[in-house]
């Protein structure tokens, strides 16, 4: 069919033509577009002349122009989406609330409540037959009602009401959770924006409604979102790893390798693609299907996917990894490990529950077995009965009855609010994030932030406002402060300065009118141009005349910016046939090139080196000194007649003319050295990694206060700290980091390898007690590896590229560091309220087991029946976790050092408190129990029958009991021992309604509750005893409060991290773990699966395969279920550069004299007006300053210059 596309339609045969009506119009079909996406390189190249002759064909097939883009006509392009599908994969269904109450049923306690309600239930609808019953014991001698004892359905009939209330409450819980990270997820979708060019204009579009034929631009840090074609391209590597598993970067070009692919990272270049498969037709989508993400095949898949598991574990190694053998042992252990890994404070909770747990299973049956022990002894011992048949169902109802309290005695021993507690504050936490920019994408992350001991900052959009302009300058022999006034400069220097600006700056680079009134101009592009384009606005001259007058076709040739010239020059002709360059750059560079420099009139005057190095001490330095980066701006005129030789770039970009010296400020954001402080003082470091030039970085850090005079800190260039790390053979030694990281405050002119050595550094460091928790900032495709192996990575969601975001945990959704700040006080407010949900529960824990033990054995009957015990359980799981977990957080929780790792969830204060208010309601209650009847003049509740009425006084205990829970609540409100426990109760409104709601029902319960709860009604004055006994617990606590902990030397802490022995495999586990989350899916995924991709088409095995190992991806909750988020993190392979590392050596020779670093990223246009469709070379420059220094976009550094040597 290819040979016949170029024909017209009438030539094709009928099949071809009914495709062509299929496509809708459009001269391609989905098919056909998508086979050809298969191909690679050559192949692919003569496919698309074969059919389309050439990709404008292709463009022209699709009705489409590449230069213009899609028309937003909205009949258009939804024509497009039917005809080729949406950009958007179907995410795996969700579990529905009916599977969702199953797994709840799973539960073991509530297993045998059920059991034990419905043996009670059964038995209290058989009736012994005839009247012997009165021979086997004081059944019912109380109750001569015959209504009475006809209800001893009612108790099991409750215990099951009470079994599906705590049911459907965690069911509801983990049903908002799920729905809460889908909707989580979808946001992170929706704000995943792409750069498309529709009607001749640039418009960022959601990735989801990328549609075929739509002409997209792509630049450096871009997640590509759907499959396309090069039209035109600068300079491209694409990382193809995510699909291949190959980690060299592929070179794309237009003429050798067109084919882009979804999924694949954008590590260097920029470029103009065409759509041609979006959604489930990309490479990606196909793989998803055929990974069965729609969900339809995975019952099927499940039985098979663990038979299959381990083979498949061995069959998906990166062929890589040189230890291979440890590699499948780890795979292998990897397949039997549970698929969520537990954060810090989950391995405590889940470690106190088991242990609070066995402590009430022992107590149970030894409450069971004295109660039947008890029973046994009086009824035929003492009593001398003999065990009639007849009497059986009346003795088994009994043996029911006390292992129904037994049971009880369980419920409220385990603590199965705890899982509850911490999903709330998470989930809680999560949500109030949002509204303080940060985008929590992990939720263990968010309490992990709260034992953080470090944070490495980048500097520049983090630290700083990234709106950068021109403070000083150097001209006509003359160093302004501010900026001059234009009628001093002699007009031809002011002249040539703002052609040099105008038009040696990427076009796409601008400044536009403020979208607010009296707001400051919006700067769009990149941002050292911006602050020179705005410096020439300030000199009131318009570059966009300059512009206009010097279209970008017209440019004659373009050296672009890369780190290696530090420097970007642009050639024009000049109206008498000769040339002029212009130039700009890092000033210590450009400098170098510079033989004359304009004076004060505007003539030119030669500069010799001795002039430069006074101008480097009288004007550069001082500039840096105050924080400035200094660029230098230069020109160069080549007289007409002979052309000079342009790709010898070292004899063009000599014996230059300086016209001036600019020094560009990015000032330091108002907010954060507030926040830094707040940080030091919560005994948290932060620490600078940045790009720039040594001198920049250190004043910018004492601006912002994270080096203060009078202190001792490093501050070291990235050379210097790899000089001082490395020992002889260039291999990194745990003790010489150790040396120096605890110094350290500022890393200046470092790359993304040198962060990523010192986080890790940080990390496995064993001085000091605790091990350090750090945190990470980073934007660059190239921070990926520090991100991820960060215990916290967080993501510019401003300046960030995709790939930042993808292997980070939080994204800032405002770039800013005093949100990181506001990550801590959450982070550390989830702690605090699992703590005091914890003092509360094991509290009530402590009491209601002692008494139900203790009344059994005395009296054989607890005070507190099964469905009270249930409510209580209710109040203070449910109820509880919800109102103490949802605490809003206050500043004083950053007057405190971190708690670190190992420290136990329930310190000495909290076990003080526990302990004194237990003592308090037991002694409340055993008094009403055993002299309550006499005090308030009532009947005796104790030894009462079978089936007896509820009594007054039971009645009066369990209400007491409540009353002292409600006020106990208010003095969990604080655990570290503070006085007043009203402090801020009015701003958490969920909290007082709770209170307020559980008081009322408990009211209802009292007055109304009758059989069900075993109460009967109480008179206003015993209501004000239970009251006043209530209150007495606030009094108490001031009374707890009073004595001092260090007094107490015999309360133990509970609750500890895993023991010393243990750590060590906790953290083997945690490095496996590293890899575990996102990277199993990576790991395996990407690198195994994806590596087939040339194979699928033969290989069907293999895919059987991947559905198998897969499966375990897909059940996550946190699976990627989206294109954009499943492929996402590139495979950070920094074993691979370790090797190499003397490379650094040679890309930063330049480093030493390196000025501040500008990024631009683009290519060197081939030949003079090869680079001139105004749309290209907007991508120029498109890797804005925004940038962090640190961040990898320079290819200077090292990871780059490993990766093509690779």
């Amino acid at each position: 069919m290819g040979d016949m596309a170029n024909s017209s339609v009438d030539f094709y045969p009928k099949s071809q033509r009914r495709e062509l009506n299929h496509a809708g119009g459009f001269g391609c079909t989905l098919s056909e577009l998508r086979s050809l996406m298969e191909l690679r390189g050559a192949e692919a190249i003569q496919k698309v002349q074969e059919t389309y002759t050439d990709v404008n064909g292709l463009c022209r097939r699709l009705k489409t122009s590449p230069t213009e883009g899609l028309s937003d006509n909205a009949t258009d392009l939804e024509k497009r989406r039917q005809i080729y599908g949406q950009n958007f994969i179907p995410p795996k269904k969700p579990k529905t609330f009916l599977q969702l109450v199953w797994e709840a049923l799973q539960d073991v306690t509530l297993i045998i409540l059920e059991i034990a309600a419905i043996i009670s239930l059964g038995l209290s609808f058989y009736a012994p037959p005839g009247e012997q019953s009165e021979a086997c014991g004081n059944v019912a001698a109380g109750a001569e009602d015959e209504g009475e004892s006809e209800a001893g359905w009612i108790e099991g009939a409750a215990i099951l009401l009470s079994v599906i209330c705590v049911v459907l409450v965690t069911a509801f819980n983990d049903w908002s959770k799920e729905k809460q990270f889908r909707g989580l997820q979808s946001r992170i979708e929706q704000e995943q924006k792409f750069t498309v060019i529709r009607n001749g204009q640039q418009a960022q579009i959601p990735v989801a409604e990328l549609v075929v034929g739509d002409i997209a631009q792509v630049k450096y840090g871009d997640l590509l979102p759907a499959d396309g074609v090069l039209i035109q391209g600068n300079d491209l590597k694409i990382d193809e790893s995510s699909l291949t598993g190959e980690s060299d970067h592929v070179r794309k070009s237009a003429d050798k390798d067109p084919m882009l692919l979804s999924g694949t990272h954008v590590m260097e270049g920029s470029g103009r693609m065409v759509v041609t498969a979006v959604g489930v037709n990309s490479q990606t989508g196909i793989i998803f299907t055929l990974l069965g993400a729609g969900g339809e095949e995975e019952e099927k898949k499940d039985k098979k996917a663990k038979k299959q598991d381990g083979a498949v574990a061995m069959e998906m190694q990166p062929l890589k990894s040189a230890e291979g053998g440890e590699m499948e042992e780890r795979e292998k252990k990897k397949a039997s490990v549970p698929k969520k890994e537990k954060s810090v404070l989950q391995g405590k909770l889940t470690k106190l529950a088991v242990q609070i747990g066995k402590a009430g299973l022992v107590m149970s049956a030894i409450t069971v077995i004295i109660l039947v022990l008890y029973f046994v002894i009086q009824t035929f011992v003492i009593d001398g009965k003999t065990w009639a048949a007849e009497c059986t169902p009346v003795y088994v109802q009994y043996f029911v009855k006390f292992f129904i309290i037994g049971v009880t005695v369980l419920v409220v021993a385990v603590p199965e609010g705890l899982p509850l507690a911490v999903t709330i504050s998470l989930a809680y936490s999560v949500k109030k994030m949002m509204k303080d920019n940060n985008l929590v994408r992990h939720l263990d992350a968010c309490e992990t932030m709260g034992n953080a001991t470090a944070i490495c900052s980048d500097k520049t959009g983090t630290l700083t406002t990234n709106r950068m302009t021109v403070v000083q300058t150097y001209m006509g022999d003359t160093h302004y402060k501010e900026t001059p006034d234009p009628s001093n400069l002699t007009p031809k220097t002011l002249d040539l300065l703002v052609h040099a600006i105008a038009i040696n700056s990427a076009y796409t680079t601008k400044i536009l009118p403020p979208e607010k009134e009296g707001g400051l101009p919006r700067q769009v592009g990149n941002k050292t141009e911006c602050a020179l384009l705005g410096f020439v606005v300030d000199l009131r001259r318009d570059y966009q005349l300059v512009r206009d007058q010097t279209p970008e076709e017209k440019l004659y040739k373009v050296y672009t910016f890369n780190s290696v010239r530090k420097s970007m020059s642009t050639v024009t002709c000049m109206p008498d046939g000769g040339y002029r360059l212009f130039s700009k750059g890092a000033s210590e560079i450009v400098l170098k090139k510079c033989t004359n420099i304009l004076n004060s009139n505007g003539e030119l005057r030669s500069f010799r080196p001795r002039d430069r190095d006074e101008m480097v001490k009288k004007v550069i330095e001082p500039m840096a000194c105050d924080g400035l980066r200094t660029i230098c701006i230069a020109y160069r005129d080549f007289p007409a007649g002979k052309e000079p030789e342009w790709d010898n770039e070292n004899e063009i970009v000599i014996d230059l003319t300086c016209i001036a010296v600019v020094g560009i400020e990015d000032p330091v954001r108002p907010e954060v050295p507030e926040a830094i402080n707040k940080c030091q003082r919560a005994g948290i470091t932060v620490r600078m990694v940045t790009g720039d030039n040594i001198n920049t970085a250190r004043a910018i850090a004492a601006k912002c206060g994270i080096i203060q005079p009078g202190e001792d800190f490093l501050c070291l260039e990235g050379k210097e700290f790899n000089r001082r790390i490395r020992n002889e053979k260039g291999e990194i030694e745990q003790e010489r980091l150790d040396k120096i990281w605890p110094k350290l405050r500022v890393l200046a002119r470092s790359s993304p390898t040198d962060k990523h050595t010192l986080v890790k550094g940080i990390i496995d460091s064993t001085i000091g007690d605790q091990r350090q928790v750090v945190a990470v900032t980073g934007d660059g495709t190239n921070d990926g590896p520090a991100l991820k192996k960060a215990d916290v990575g967080f993501a510019m969601g401003i300046a960030g590229t995709d790939v930042a975001k993808e292997a980070s945990d939080i994204i800032l959704t405002d770039d800013n560091f005093s949100s990181i700040v506001k990550a801590v006080m959450w982070g550390r407010n989830v702690y605090d309220s699992i703590s005091k949900f914890l003092q509360f529960q094991l509290t009530v824990n402590v009491v209601a087991v002692i008494v139900a033990f203790t009344g059994a054995c005395i009296t054989q009957d607890s005070p507190l029946k099964a469905v009270q015990m249930l409510w209580v359980n209710l109040i203070m799981d449910t109820f509880a976790s919800l109102a103490l977990a949802t605490e809003p957080p206050t500043e004083a929780l950053l007057l405190r050092k971190p708690y670190g790792r190992n420290k136990p969830l329930i310190s000495r204060t909290m076990m003080k408190n526990i302990l004194g208010h237990a003592v308090y309601q037991l002694t409340i209650i055993f008094t009403l129990l055993f002299v309550g009847e006499v005090f308030f003049d009532i009947d005796s509740g104790r030894n009462a029958p079978l089936h007896s009425p509820s009594s007054e006084h039971y009645t009066i205990i369990f209400n007491t009991f409540v009353m002292m829970q409600l006020f106990n609540e208010i003095n969990a409100r604080k655990i570290h021992g503070e006085r007043n426990v009203f402090d801020g109760i009015f701003g958490n409104p969920i909290f007082c309604t709770i209170v307020l709601g559980t008081f009322g029902i408990q009211i209802v319960i009292v007055q109304f509750g009758g059989k069900p709860f075993s109460c009967s009604p109480l008179n206003a004055e015993q209501w004000l005893w239970c009251l006043f006994v209530g209150v007495g617990e606030l009094v108490w606590g001031q009374v707890i409060a009073s004595i001092p902990t260090s007094q107490l030397k015999c309360l133990k802490e509970a609750g500890h991290g895993p023991g010393k022995d243990e750590i060590t495999d906790e953290e083997m586990a945690e490095d496996e773990e590293e890899i575990d989350h996102a990277e199993r899916e990576l790991r395996r995924g990407q690198i195994l699966w994806f590596r087939g991709l040339n194979r699928i088409q033969t290989q069907i095995r293999v895919v059987k395969a991947f559905r198998s190992s897969l499966y375990e991806g897909l059940e996550k909750p946190d699976t990627k279920t989206s294109i954009h988020n499943f492929m996402t993190t590139p495979e950070f392979l920094i074993n691979d550069y370790i090797h190499n590392i003397p490379l650094i050596d040679d890309t930063d020779v330049e480093e030493s004299e390196a000025p501040p670093r500008r990024r631009f990223r683009a290519s060197p246009p081939q030949s003079p007006n090869k680079n001139n469709n105004a749309i290209d070379s907007g991508i120029y420059l498109s890797t804005d300053v925004s940038k962090t220094p640190t961040s990898s976009s320079s290819p200077v550094s090292p990871l780059h210059s490993m990766e093509t040597s690779l």
